[in-house]
């Protein structure tokens, strides 16, 4: 069995919130500037890790079915002149690295996860197996336009960060991970989300082999 503990946590679920709402709410929270080029996932994501505050110690595993869907839109668009700045925006680990990159904020470990029916339970075993004492998972999606039509994109915009580590002293809640012969159930990251919001608990065979539980203490 694999075990963590939550011991704090962020969430944005900012629904149908634009791009430029989002960058306006949001825009204090950063260097005067920086904002005109962060993606709203970047944004949301940003904002999540700084109520955290990321130590140079830390692991960080991000977990992002779609990741920089407006970016990529816009890249795509953007042909033939394509645009360098999109492209570099559009990579999966893009919303992480907009903000500890501009701020030259260290971590020790960086594990960029996708995936979509099983996304979450290999995220939280990703952050068991880590060795640093306080692991920060995020991650998050935003709404896409012209992908969405081909369901390949999001049809919501949200982010969060939690901080796990393994002791139970002042935790929030036990997550914890054991074997199954039981038949996988889907469980994406935007299910996982309204768990976290509504505070339920959780027992679900999350991928091949492995249950998933939650437990609010």
């Amino acid at each position: 069995m694999l075990e963590l503990h939550l011991h704090a946590l962020s969430l944005a679920d900012v629904g149908l919130e634009s791009p430029a709402e989002t960058r306006e709410r949001l825009k204090e929270r950063f260097p005067r500037g920086a904002t005109r080029r962060m993606t709203q996932l970047g944004l949301l994501v940003g904002a999540a890790l700084d109520e955290l505050a990321p130590r140079p110690g830390d692991a960080i595993v991000y977990a992002s079915a779609f990741a920089e869907s407006r970016a990529l839109e816009g890249y795509l668009d953007s042909f033939p002149g394509a645009s360098p700045t999109l492209f570099q925006t559009s990579i999966h680990p893009s919303a992480v690295q907009q903000t500890l990159i501009g701020r030259q904020h260290p971590v020790g470990e960086f594990f960029p996860m996708t995936g979509r029916a099983y996304l979450v339970a290999n995220a939280i075993q990703a952050a068991a197996l880590c060795t640093a004492p306080r692991v920060l998972l995020c991650g998050g999606e935003e709404r896409g336009t012209w992908l969405l039509e081909h369901r390949v994109a999001s049809d919501r915009t949200f982010g969060f960060a939690l901080a796990l580590g393994g002791t139970r002293d002042g935790a929030l809640a036990r997550f914890s991970l054991t074997e199954t012969d039981a038949a996988p159930e889907s469980f994406t990251l935007p299910e996982f989300l309204d768990v976290l919001v509504a505070r339920r608990s959780l027992s679900r065979i999350a991928a091949p082999g492995t249950r998933l539980n939650l437990e609010w203490l």
